[in-house]
């Protein structure tokens, strides 16, 4: 077992990726899920991988786990083939499939027994403050458990393992916001000791909240991909607000897109969108108006991707039904 030795701090840059996929191309007889995607994962980051329902997250990931094999393209794990090298490979890696299937008739603990036997089992001290910090029942048989309990087990599993690297696809569904907070932290913390994650999540707050560095695909291609201040420089910030003096000429200053300035109770109430590169020139104006109150509101994560989103299709999710490839049994492979 390889035991991370990587700073968190490290960027892409600085050492050879984790994870890369380059023009990455997957067909479904004449359906396309895929269509050139590219995707760089550096060690040390939690990586936010985002897209709607269709868009090929789960393809993509199913090759980077060596589970279907690319059209055309290329794709290295570690620097290795994961097709062929998926056995050894997968000793650095710990995945948590976004449908979970576990053995009804066994304990949650059993099931952690199993999961945790393909890293030669977890660490006991980690394994017992995990299942306290989920509040996870282990004598419960899996067919008494709801589908947040089932989370649970395979969190616990894959975040208790010694390994390099996490590949969490969808990993916080039915969990309530008291567990979401503590998955956060447990990957805050995996990440502190070295650990790389790849997140695929809806939940962009979440992403938002854990990612270094997030990508955005759409339609089997790579849309976007940088860290989140480098990705707001390319969108608008919102300014809202309330001056003494009516600012001059911030209606047709560079970089405003729109804006409206109306009296109210004696000062004036100013809401403009603005490119974030103007956003020093915009402020001036308004300081030199005497700003009463200032509100800045930078694109949230959610910004970001609705504004590359419209009237997607659910290709995705139906290829993989059609292929039988929806479902995994095992969480920590």
């Amino acid at each position: 077992m390889t035991t991370p030795s990587h700073s968190p701090s490290h960027s892409p840059s600085d050492t050879p990726a984790v994870i890369r996929a380059d023009g990455l191309i997957k067909d479904f007889g004449s359906a396309r899920a895929l269509n050139g995607l590219d995707l760089e994962v550096g060690h040390g980051e939690v990586h936010g991988f985002l897209g709607p329902n269709g868009a090929g997250k789960s393809t993509t990931i199913r090759i980077v786990l060596g589970l279907m094999k690319a059209t055309a393209g290329r794709v290295e794990l570690f620097g290795g083939d994961p097709w062929r090298e998926a056995t050894t490979l997968h000793q650095r890696l710990a995945y948590v499939p976004g449908d979970i299937a576990l053995w009804p008739g066994l304990t949650g603990g059993q099931c952690l027994d199993i999961l945790s036997a393909t890293h030669g089992g977890l660490p006991q001290s980690s394994r017992d403050d995990l299942i306290d910090r989920f509040d996870l029942d282990p004598t419960k048989r899996v067919r008494d458990y709801s589908k947040g309990n089932r989370q649970k087990v395979v969190l616990i599993a894959a975040l208790a393992a010694d390994v390099d690297l996490l590949i969490l696809d969808e990993p916080t569904s039915g969990l309530d916001p008291l567990m979401e907070q503590t998955f956060q932290d447990c990957v805050r913390e995996r990440r502190a000791d070295g650990c790389t994650v790849l997140l695929s999540s809806h939940i962009l707050g979440e992403v938002e909240a854990l990612a270094d560095r997030v990508t955005i695909i759409r339609r089997g291609q790579t849309v976007t991909s940088g860290t989140l201040a480098e990705l707001r420089r390319h969108t608008r910030t919102t300014v809202h607000a309330v001056t003494i003096d009516r600012p001059d000429g911030l209606e047709v200053a560079p970089g405003v897109h729109s804006s409206a300035c109306n009296p109210i109770d004696g000062h004036v109430d100013c809401r403009l969108s603005i490119d974030a590169d103007r956003l020093d020139d915009v402020v001036g104006r308004l300081h030199a108006a005497r700003i009463h109150t200032l509100t800045v509101t930078p694109p949230s994560l959610d910004t970001l991707f609705l504004e590359r989103y419209r009237d997607e299709p659910e290709g995705d999710d139906m290829i993989a039904a059609q292929t039988g490839a929806g479902n995994s049994t095992a969480a920590a492979s």
